[in-house]
């Protein structure tokens, strides 16, 4: 899967674009996701042969920023970002991949706040840096030629790191850290009611059936309309309001939007995972997690996330309402 912006299932319906009907009822990969900031991407650079690090802008086409140096970093970021790159520079591990993972925060405390969540350790963490890894993305230099290519990481393509709940264990998606660099990276995968029992398919084939009829009813939106409804739906959960169909214009897509949203939430509750030695909350509310995403076995991926619980706690952060 190339390196895109994760969307919720139902917002991406809105197009017609059905194709998370078929992952819910195929084979998926599980990952838990993480509300650190920024988001760090490290490894080896395989244009170079180079040790780097940087935020998601080392995917960009044209503005790049590739930090195989400290000079780098100075050159390319500034402030809070520059800082965390600075220390990530130096105490990640070195790495023949190309790894991203959500930066939680310093050594020192035991309860992070990055974002909208706070991770609660059972102690104070006396590492430099805590990051939550969860994927490895891959350039085939059968497509990209390294030589001449603007940015073979534009090229690159994602999967996810998913611990140890699979069975049998595959190596390389647990990562190892050290005593500088603490690696929060929990199992995920989906519970069969069994205790200890995981699998890698949900149980949705009446509600996934259901939605393919409702589909047939539909008039999808273009691009345009579907950003703008979009728009309309993040309203009414900023502001805590229960979304009625009949409000809206497009009505019929509306309700196969609440109708998807459904399916993902009976998902949600499939899910499992470890806490890797760390609690979650949303100010006094503990929760699971920020969430999980989805990876489809024949592409595709998608974020399962409660979105009256955090989306509506996110829009309302006071960190992003001051910069409104």
């Amino acid at each position: 899967m190339k390196n895109i912006h994760l969307p919720h299932p139902e917002d991406s319906i809105l197009t017609g674009d059905l194709s998370v009907l078929d992952a819910f009822l195929m084979e998926v990969k599980l990952s838990v996701k993480y509300d650190g900031s920024p988001a760090i991407v490290w490894g080896k650079n395989p244009a170079t042969g180079n040790q780097f690090v940087g935020t998601k802008s080392v995917f960009n086409k044209f503005k790049i920023k590739i930090n195989e140096s400290h000079e780098d970093i100075d050159r390319n970021h500034q402030g809070s970002v520059a800082e965390i790159l600075h220390a990530c520079f130096d105490y990640l591990p070195d790495s023949d991949r190309i790894l991203q993972g959500d930066f939680i925060g310093f050594g020192g405390e035991q309860d992070y706040t990055p974002n909208t969540v706070t991770y609660s350790f059972v102690s104070e963490m006396d590492h430099e840096i805590i990051i939550a890894p969860h994927t490895e993305y891959t350039i085939n230099p059968d497509e990209v030629d390294l030589s001449v290519s603007l940015n073979p990481f534009y090229f690159a393509e994602a999967k996810p790191l998913r611990g140890r709940l699979r069975q049998p264990i595959q190596s390389d998606e647990v990562l190892e850290g050290t005593d500088c660099c603490y690696f929060v990276q929990p199992d995920a995968g989906i519970w069969t009611g069994v205790w200890g029992d995981y699998s890698e398919q949900f149980e949705l084939g009446d509600l996934c059936k259901f939605a393919r009829i409702m589909a047939t009813l539909v008039e999808y939106e273009d691009e345009k309309g579907a950003r703008q409804l979009e728009k309309d739906l993040n309203a009414y959960i900023r502001d805590g309001d229960e979304i009625v169909a009949e409000e809206f214009a497009n009505y019929q897509l509306v309700r196969l939007w609440m109708m998807v949203k459904e399916i993902k939430e009976q998902a949600l509750s499939q899910c499992r995972h470890r806490h890797a030695g760390c609690m979650a909350f949303i100010e006094d509310e503990s929760i699971d997690a920020e969430g999980y995403v989805m990876h489809g076995i024949q592409g595709g991926s998608w974020k399962l996330v409660d979105r009256e619980l955090f989306s509506h706690a996110n829009f309302n952060n006071a960190k992003w309402c001051a910069s409104a």
